[in-house]
């Protein structure tokens, strides 16, 4: 049986990759570290919190010391390192603690992949998931591909670039077994409603202003998450040593239409007349260093691992807005803060 950690599985993106994890592979064991900070709940993962090939670790990628005990511990085979501060205006007030987790956070888990597994990387895999923020800016035409220089602009975006700079490094320097990918906006159930979709959703139910930044023609691509889910098992899998791969979901939209598609879906489904929700609507002063469009060329991943994405974004979307309306009880529980002691008195760091 091989042991796989999962890091950040407790959050948005993490819970699926865990769940899939668990479901599809019976005979791996999945243990899921997580950190349990804001945007970690456990409750994104009580349904399978009791298979027999699952362990929940509570505990922080910046505790090197912990790191190090789990490691020598459980004898990992593989990790996948999704845990990371992700909110481009959290990193602007507090830039260093995207560093702590982003970098020096990665930094704790390189070193202690490198010390297990030493010189014998038959079997191993160090996986790094990323953004397509550390590219930079797009104009209004071309796309990002996997070789495309690096440009942040933010201080998320810069601490991710450095983190993949430092796991490329160690490739070449130690011989590493990694593969990276840069990812979309991802967006789905269990999104945390700090982001513009969940937000969004959660604010025209509770008919509150709909804040959006600039004249609102920054463009996005959207990828439904549990697509991506099924890219990192793909790449987890079959992916080459050494190589990244953009996962995209060939799917732009600037901010503003998908708010006005979002508002119609949304009357509609609450029974209200069309036009009543992007009354919400409120343009707000732009913040620092936003990027004007990103968008992903994932013809890679397509061609050398056959994925794409199988769901549109209208499709999606409905998908992820009918998910919310029927589970407004975790959606009270994080705008109340209530989820935070769901779970997080029953473990500790030890565990």
């Amino acid at each position: 049986m091989k042991n796989i950690l999962i890091t950040g599985g407790a959050g948005f993106i993490g819970s699926h990759v865990v769940r899939r994890f668990v479901k599809n592979y019976q005979a791996s064991h999945i243990f899921n570290l997580d950190a349990l900070t804001y945007a970690g709940n456990l409750e994104n993962i009580k349904d399978i919190e009791n298979e027999s090939n699952y362990t929940f670790l509570k505990g922080d990628i910046t505790d090197a010391e912990y790191i190090n005990e789990i490691f020598e511990k459980y004898q990992f085979d593989g990790v996948l390192h999704l845990a990371a501060e992700s909110h481009v205006d959290r990193s602007i007030t507090d830039p260093l603690a995207f560093v702590k987790t982003n970098v020096i956070g990665t930094m704790n888990l390189l070193n202690a992949a490198k010390t297990l597994w030493k010189n014998d990387f038959e079997g191993k895999r160090f996986y790094h998931i990323s953004t397509d923020e550390v590219y930079g800016s797009l104009g209004s035409e071309g796309l990002f591909t996997e070789t495309t220089p690096y440009d942040p602009n933010s201080p998320y975006s810069a601490s991710k670039a450095a983190s993949d700079h430092f796991v490329r490094a160690y490739g070449e320097t130690y011989g590493l077994p990694y593969v990276i990918t840069n990812c979309s906006n991802n967006y789905g159930p269990y999104h945390f409603p700090e982001k513009l979709i969940p937000l969004f959703i959660n604010n025209i139910i509770n008919n509150k202003p709909l804040p959006v930044y600039g004249d609102g023609k920054y463009t996005r691509d959207w990828l439904f998450v549990e697509d991506h889910a099924a890219a990192i098992d793909l790449v987890f899998h079959k992916g080459n040593n050494h190589d990244t791969y953009n996962i995209g979901g060939f799917n732009e939209w600037q901010n503003i239409d998908l708010v006005k598609l979002l508002c119609s879906i949304m009357d509609k489904k609450l029974g209200r007349a069309e036009g009543t929700s992007v009354q919400l609507i409120s343009y707000v002063k732009d913040r620092p260093g936003h990027d004007l469009r990103y968008a992903i060329d994932a013809s890679k991943i397509n061609k050398e691992l056959g994925w794409k994405p199988s769901v549109t974004f209208e499709e999606g979307l409905e998908r992820t807005i009918d998910w919310f309306l029927n589970n407004q009880e975790w959606l009270d529980n994080i705008t109340s803060g209530e989820y935070q002691s769901y779970y997080n008195n029953q473990y500790s760091t030890s565990k």
